[in-house]
């Protein structure tokens, strides 16, 4: 069903720097009680594990569609809890350096950005496994015929997740650059509410603009920020890539071509994964998932009354 034969010692290769950093990022997520870390970065390693545990079956059966159906699905969903994380170590990072200065808050981030993630992740799911199946019985899923849907749905799935992650740079690189030009978005504002006792004794709500400090990019800063923009560029070329070779068909030459996927997906979610390992937000950030949960747990009960 590859069109070629998965080499037995790439698989390995992978499997072992997957598995590594998985297990490193376990320990940092108990260590430093990264919770969010259990649903994003480590959901994602365990996914490019079983994923290339079934790759590494494959280069020893190579004829057998299980291993190949569960290499698919695994390794097309793996990168969407990792980008998960970054959405929410970008808005960690807002926090710290100033929310005036960014389109949207910061508590934005993981609610919106996360959502796309999840439906993208859904699609992709759905979609995937049509395609394996039709991949399996030798048929191609992205040319009109019975089993169009798996493959398109999955295409649709990428191509949505890509345009996620333009928005989310788009959103990152303008914040960024009025951070350094001290350039805050005049009209944004944050926004507290005070209880004030009125003359007849009843208490209002009053709500109270603040501008917000700006903060200092320190040294763990910079870490973590360039840490986070070549973890998004490799989820970004991985994007790419699945898109172009989705496009180009199921038999296509860039689906048949084993040295892209190594390199063009393999490598770039390694390259993501380990990067987060070395510059891990619970040793660079000082915002915790808990002040998170709490400004979502605000918002949402503002909207709500």
């Amino acid at each position: 069903p590859y069109n070629y034969t998965p080499t037995e010692y790439v698989t390995i290769l992978f499997l072992t720097l997957f598995s590594v950093s998985l297990a490193l990022h376990t320990g940092q997520a108990i260590y430093f009680r990264t919770w969010w870390a259990i649903p994003t970065m480590i959901f994602s390693g365990l996914l490019e594990v079983l994923g290339w545990s079934a790759r590494l079956w494959s280069s020893k059966s190579p004829s057998i569609l299980s291993p190949y159906e569960m290499q698919l699905t695994c390794t097309i969903l793996a990168p969407t809890p990792l980008l998960a994380g970054n959405f929410i170590i970008l808005g960690s990072i807002i926090q710290q350096l100033g929310p005036k200065y960014s389109r949207i808050p910061p508590w934005w981030y993981t609610i919106i950005f996360c959502s796309c993630d999840l439906i993208s992740l859904l699609v992709q799911a759905i979609g995937g496994g049509m395609a394996a199946t039709a991949a399996g019985k030798n048929k191609d899923p992205t040319p009109v015929g019975a089993f169009v849907f798996g493959g398109h749905i999955m295409l649709g799935g990428i191509a949505f997740q890509m345009a996620t992650i333009t928005v989310y740079i788009f959103c990152a690189v303008e914040f960024f650059i009025r951070y350094f030009e001290d350039k805050p978005l005049i009209k944004r504002r944050c926004f507290f509410k005070l209880e004030a006792k009125s003359d007849e004794g009843s208490f209002d709500t009053v709500v109270a603009p603040i501008e917000g400090d700006r903060g200092l990019m320190d040294t763990k800063l910079e870490i973590m920020t360039t840490a986070l923009v070549f973890s998004t560029i490799c989820i970004f070329i991985r994007a790419v890539y699945r898109t172009i070779e989705l496009s180009d068909g199921w038999s296509g030459r860039i689906i048949s071509t084993q040295l892209y996927f190594n390199v063009l997906d393999g490598a770039m979610i390694v390259a993501a994964m380990y990067t987060i390992n070395i510059a891990h937000p619970g040793l660079l950030l000082d915002t915790s998932l808990s002040e998170f949960r709490d400004v979502i747990k605000n918002i949402c009960a503002q909207i709500v009354a």
